[in-house]
C-alpha cells in the first residue's frame, strides 16, 4: 500500500471499531491513536500535526458515540508535546537528520519508550476527563495502568505497519 492516508484512514476504522464492539471492561481502554500522531512525518510543522490530531480524535468520537472533542483534545496535546518527547528520548538528531520517526533507525527501545510517554499522556488526559471527578482516583489509576499495558504493544504493532524498511544512509 503506497497511500499513507489509506493506511491512516483503515486503522482509524479499525479504532472506532475496537472502541464500539470491544469493550472488554470499563477498566480496560485499547488507545492506539497516539501511536498513529507519532507516526506523522517530522517535515511539517507542529500546528498541522495538531489539525491531524483534532480530526483523527474528533473521527473515533463521531463514529463511536463518545462526547465530541473527548479524543481530539488528549491527542491535541499528544500532538503538542510530541517533538518534546521525542527530543527528550531520541536527541536532537531525528531533526538534524531530517528523517522520520523509525524503529529500523532509532531502535525499538527508544521507540517503545517515546510510545508509552506519549500513549500514558493521552491516556491520563482521556480518563481525567471522561471521568470528570465522578469515579474514585484508584478506578482512573487502575483503568489508566491496564490500558497502558495492553495499548502499548498494540502501538508497537501499528508503528511498525506504518514504518518504511529502508537501509540507514548514517550508520
Amino acid at each position: 500500500m503506497k497511500q499513507p492516508w489509506l493506511r491512516y484512514l483503515l486503522l482509524l476504522c479499525a479504532q472506532v471499531l475496537l472502541w464500539n464492539f470491544f469493550n472488554f471492561s470499563q477498566f480496560l481502554m485499547i488507545a492506539y491513536l497516539p501511536a498513529l500522531v507519532l507516526c506523522l512525518s517530522l517535515r511539517r510543522s507542529s500546528a498541522r500535526d495538531m489539525i491531524l490530531a483534532f480530526v483523527f480524535g474528533f473521527f473515533c468520537d463521531f463514529f463511536c458515540g463518545a462526547p465530541l472533542g473527548l479524543s481530539s483534545f488528549a491527542l491535541v496535546a499528544v500532538a503538542a508535546l510530541r517533538r518534546p518527547v521525542i527530543m527528550l528520548v531520541m536527541g536532537s538528531e531525528v531533526f538534524s537528520r531530517g528523517e522520520d520517526v523509525s524503529p529500523y533507525r532509532q531502535g525499538w527501545n527508544k521507540i517503545a519508550v517515546t510510545t508509552i510517554i506519549l500513549t500514558l499522556i493521552f491516556l491520563i488526559i482521556y480518563v481525567c476527563i471522561d471521568s470528570a471527578g465522578t469515579r474514585a482516583f484508584w478506578v482512573d489509576l487502575i483503568k489508566v495502568g491496564a490500558s497502558l499495558l495492553l495499548s502499548t504493544p498494540i502501538s508497537l504493532y501499528i508503528i511498525e505497519l506504518l514504518s518504511h524498511k529502508q537501509e540507514s544512509k548514517w550508520k
